[in-house]
């Protein structure tokens, strides 16, 4: 049965077609015959009395790389009137991100479906979820605090700081034996201890990339997506450099994988990207999780379709 599905997102007009997620999972709407329109979380406004509403434009994709879709209507309208919701925003989870969970988790209490559940959103922080489990993590601080910083070096000797709210590979560090440039990094990071840092122990499994593992529905994709930094980088991240290569999903990791998927699942969390280095957790990515295209172009699996498959399924 058809759906009308509207996906928050950034400007359409800035995607790259020829690796962006959304993009894939909304060709695979359209191919199945589901309704799409699209709208920025701007664009969203709850009025007292009123529904939550957003000012959308229905879309019909051109299988064009360039100019993509076609805008086929447009206009003010209520996000319960749509089957789902996809909250597709890259972060920052800044303020006004936040915000716009609010507005959604209303339009769910209206009664449309949002995917990522907005609260499931809010009370999976990117970098900190994974501190729920530490059994799969490497050793983790998150502190304010300069010295315990210092003391975690002290212990570790090699270490990764990265702020709690960056993307991308954005202000990740290396501080290795010699605490080289360690005080000058934690001063730019903290701020003087207005800002929480991020430190890891350093896995050089990281030479053979930082996993991207998919968790849809509850289920694991079989192929990963290994960013191998290249260079004297020390960041894997596709928007820093590395190198994606799609691989089988390894037994070991799959094994973390399917401890956790259930359980994120049953919180309202349809599309999961796992981090990994090695057999580690770094990073539970909920926000915009990406990697379907390339995974598709180097594999043949088809993640958009597991994705979708999915979705139908939580709307049935």
């Amino acid at each position: 049965m058809t759906k009308k599905i509207l996906v928050v997102a950034d400007p359409l007009e800035a995607f790259k077609t020829y690796k962006d997620s959304t993009f894939a999972m909304m060709r695979e709407l359209q191919r199945r015959g589901h309704a799409l329109a699209a709208c920025e979380p701007r664009h969203l406004q709850w009025v007292s009395g009123g529904r939550v509403t957003a000012q959308v434009r229905h879309l019909r994709l051109t299988g064009a790389l360039d100019d993509w879709f076609a805008v086929t209507g447009e206009g003010r309208e209520a996000l319960a009137g749509f089957d789902a919701v996809l909250m597709r925003k890259d972060p920052p989870f800044d303020s006004e991100f936040f915000y716009a969970t609010h507005l959604l988790e209303q339009a769910e209490r209206e009664g449309t479906r949002v995917f990522n559940k907005p609260s499931a959103l809010r009370d999976h922080p990117e970098k900190l979820a994974l501190m729920e489990w530490p059994q799969f993590a490497p050793p983790t601080l998150v502190t304010r605090s300069a010295d315990d910083v210092r003391a975690f070096h002290a212990e570790h000797r090699d270490v990764i700081l990265k702020p709690l709210d960056g993307m991308g590979g954005m202000g990740i560090f290396r501080v290795r034996d010699d605490g080289l440039n360690l005080g000058a990094i934690v001063e730019t990071l903290n701020q003087g201890g207005a800002t929480s840092v991020m430190v890891q122990r350093y896995l050089p499994e990281i030479a053979q990339g930082d996993k991207r593992l998919l968790l849809i529905g509850g289920q694991v994709a079989p192929f990963v997506l290994a960013r191998i930094p290249q260079g004297s980088e020390v960041r894997g991240n596709l928007a820093a450099g590395g190198k994606g290569v799609a691989q089988p999903l390894s037994d070991d990791n799959r094994a973390v994988a399917e401890a956790m998927a259930p359980v994120l699942a049953a919180r309202g969390l349809l599309l999961v990207g796992l981090d990994m280095i090695g057999n580690r957790v770094t990073e539970i990515n909920v926000t915009s999780p990406t990697c379907f295209q390339e995974i598709q172009q180097q594999t043949g699996f088809d993640v958009p379709a597991m994705f979708v498959d999915a979705l139908e399924r939580a709307l049935a």
